[in-house]
């Protein structure tokens, strides 16, 4: 049985930059609702949500944790996702499958380069948010900044719905604009002692003023507010949250709240507005996707009546249990002992564990209802991106995108016996990690480990070590360097061969083309009806495909073009599928040497936070790393510098800052694009791969 009615039920994600103070907003929040009886604390290693070790040792968080509370006979489901770049796709799976967010900013940083990832996340999946700027006791704490950036770096509206009460040491709590009250919070360090009281006489201006800007921005969602703002008649409260809950679910404009996580300070205004202005599942529309066999489009609403609908979006490894699927429930219930078709494998499982997660600890329960965020137990075939439903009724939902691997390193055993087990361990980790892989070096037959960063392969190998006790060696990492052409180019090839006495025939035409940066490849049959079977332009794609794994000029995979097959023969007696398929990689190679190929490279967006003395030295080492500076910033008492830099001069460059600037400099990296390398780079790959230089003096 429900115990929550489903227009009463919240599902959140909390994102922001690395250190912004998500995990201690999460840790407030399951406090002060009564899940946990002690507050944990990130530096010190005891944050319920941050459970693995090397969150604990780090005081970041790594993967996303999902819990449960309930606050004003609502149920939240929150989801605290890590900051850090390489654990990105942490945030995308959450966003994938989360109703709101809030996005977390930091009161002396402002908008930072990962909130303007996330805020872009966030947008792909339209997803209403709330804005809680933080740390507004810190020193340096400067909300009218942080609320200006919003407006400048998110290209986003947003609504104060509160005035900070002082900043820096002397903050001490917030004018609530909607019910026009002060929220005041005594000395008490638990954050539980706070007076609500009228709103003193030194704000009353201000207060009117920030009001009447707040309901002009309302009256342009809810018409009976705009008549009676027009005509000055009183508005209840109730009035103007309808209409804050209106224009954020419709993303006209982002409610923003203030406070000090770490204080206590904040909290309890920030879960009424999850309340109060975040989406229930029957708020947002009915979740679309197509039908497996006849590629029909499927809706199903967010009710327990509708046809079971879910989405996997995460997959974990449990030492009991063995993978945990992370689901949400879009439409429908499911019950403990009955069967669901995985639309995407098609393939039917019974149910055998349903469980309730509270970061790595667990409860079972027997049954799941739409809106429902929880984990299966025990089912080895479920992998991120797979739709399960009813096979009567089946659908398949968009899985999550995820981003390219960007690093690449060798990885052996330290003893030959633990070969196959590592392999089969880090396969574990491609099932829990979409953006991790393992692949084999088709030159020189080693294993590669591809990530999102050096931090990312090092967790991994943390994780090899600690959880199943296999020691294993890691190569200095490499650039995941990717190939592209720059012109159109065209060749023809025929295969023509006797084997064992029958011949082997395939002729084809192509002509490939450059796409735009990030289009990845795509295919195009020219040819009219029924010149050749139709399988056999499936194996000139296949050709043409294999080819480009193989690269053009250095050996790296070739993206971002167009394959046209313009003409092809066939022959009644010896064409065979084979053929074609070697004639189509053999005019692959032809046009492609024809079209100009670059070796491309990833650019990553480098963002420093710096004392001023430091900005030259800094600015002069980016430039000698093939960097572009994009600005540089007065942020409080500090320079910020933004930068775009190749990823393959940046490596090690934690220890570089903290020489530079004495320790007092801190930056953030994130993948921004794909671009074409210098000539003079390019010949240094190339011989570094074909061996004709050392990789030690090549230049990182």
């Amino acid at each position: 049985m429900r115990l929550c009615p489903i227009e009463r039920v919240r599902n959140i994600g909390l994102m922001a930059h690395i250190d912004a103070g998500k995990t201690t907003t999460t840790e407030r929040m399951l406090y002060f609702t009564g899940i946990t009886y002690k507050m944990g604390e990130v530096d010190e290693g005891t944050a319920v949500m941050d459970w693995m070790v090397q969150e604990q040792e780090r005081g970041i968080t790594i993967t996303a944790a999902a819990t449960t509370c309930f606050w004003q006979d609502h149920r939240i489901n929150i989801i605290d996702t890590p900051g850090h770049v390489d654990f990105t796709a942490e945030v995308e799976r959450s966003l994938r499958v989360l109703d709101g967010a809030i996005i977390i900013l930091c009161a002396v940083g402002g908008v930072e380069s990962q909130s303007e990832t996330v805020w872009r996340q966030a947008d792909k999946y339209r997803v209403p948010r709330i804005i809680y700027v933080n740390k507004m006791d810190r020193l340096g704490a400067e909300p009218k900044r942080a609320v200006e950036e919003i407006k400048t770096r998110l290209g986003a509206r947003p609504l104060p719905i509160q005035i900070p009460l002082g900043t820096e040491s002397h903050f001490q709590g917030v004018i609530d604009l909607v019910g026009k009250r002060e929220i005041v919070w005594k000395s008490d360090l638990a954050g539980a002692d706070f007076e609500v009281r009228p709103v003193s006489p030194e704000y009353q201006d201000e207060v009117e003023l920030k009001r009447k800007e707040m309901l002009e921005i309302l009256s342009e969602v809810d018409d009976e507010l705009m008549k009676k703002y027009l005509e000055d008649e009183n508005i209840e409260p109730g009035e103007i949250k309808k209409a804050i809950r209106k224009g954020t679910l419709d993303l006209r404009f982002y409610p923003v709240l203030f406070g000090a996580s770490f204080r206590n300070k904040g909290i309890y205004p920030l879960l009424d507005a999850i309340v109060d202005y975040l989406p229930s599942p029957v708020d947002i529309p009915p979740v679309k996707g197509y039908h497996p066999v006849n590629n029909h489009e499927e809706t199903r609403k967010a009710s327990d009546s509708e046809n079971f609908c879910s989405l996997v979006f995460k997959i974990m490894n449990d030492a009991f249990l063995g993978n945990l699927a992370f689901f949400r429930v879009y439409s429908g219930k499911l019950k403990v002992g009955s069967y669901v078709y995985n639309a995407t494998k098609g393939q039917e499982e019974r149910v055998t564990r349903l469980l309730e997660m509270h970061a790595n600890k667990r409860r079972e329960i027997n049954e799941v209802y739409a809106g429902d965020i929880a984990a299966f137990g025990g089912m080895k075939s479920l992998s991120t991106g797979d739709t399960l439903c009813l096979k009567s009724r089946p659908i398949l939902l968009e899985p999550p995108t995820f981003p390219e691997p960007v690093v690449s390193a060798t990885i052996e055993p330290k003893g030959k016996a633990d070969h196959q087990r590592l392999l089969g361990t880090l396969q574990k980790f491609m099932a829990e990690d979409p953006t991790f892989r393992v692949v084999q070096d088709p030159m020189t037959g080693q294993t590669l480990v591809e990530g999102m960063g050096e931090l990312h392969l090092e967790i991994i190998m943390d994780r090899l070590a600690r959880e199943f006790g296999l020691q294993a060696r890691l190569g200095r990492p490499q650039v995941a360097y990717k190939e592209t052409i720059t012109r159109e180019a065209q060749a023809e090839n025929t295969f023509i061969r006797q084997v064992a006495g029958k011949g082997q025939f395939g002729q084809c035409l192509i002509k490939i083309e450059p796409l735009p940066r990030g289009k990845g490849f795509e295919f195009i049959n020219h040819l009219k009806p029924h010149v050749i079977p139709e399988e056999f332009v499936t194996e000139i794609e296949k050709g043409i495909r294999e080819a480009m794994e193989a690269g053009l000029v250095a050996g790296y995979p070739v993206t971002d073009l167009r394959a046209n097959l313009l003409e092809a023969s066939y022959h009644e007696d010896d064409s065979v599928a084979i053929a074609y398929k070697i004639a189509a990689s053999l005019a692959f190679k032809e046009a492609g040497g024809k079209a100009e190929p670059v070796i491309l490279e990833p650019i990553m967006k480098l963002e420093i936070a710096t004392p001023d003395e430091y900005v030259g030295g800094l600015v002069g080492d980016i430039n000698s790393r093939r960097g572009r500076i994009e600005a540089i910033e007065i942020k409080g008492s500090s320079r910020v510098i933004r930068a775009f830099v190749p990823l393959a001069e940046m490596f090690g460059y934690a220890t570089v800052i903290r020489t530079i600037t004495q320790g007092r400099g801190a930056f953030s990296l994130e993948f921004s694009a794909y671009e074409p390398t210098p000539a003079g780079v390019q010949e240094e790959i190339k011989a570094r791969v074909e061996g004709r230089i050392p990789f030690s003096e090549a230049r990182r």
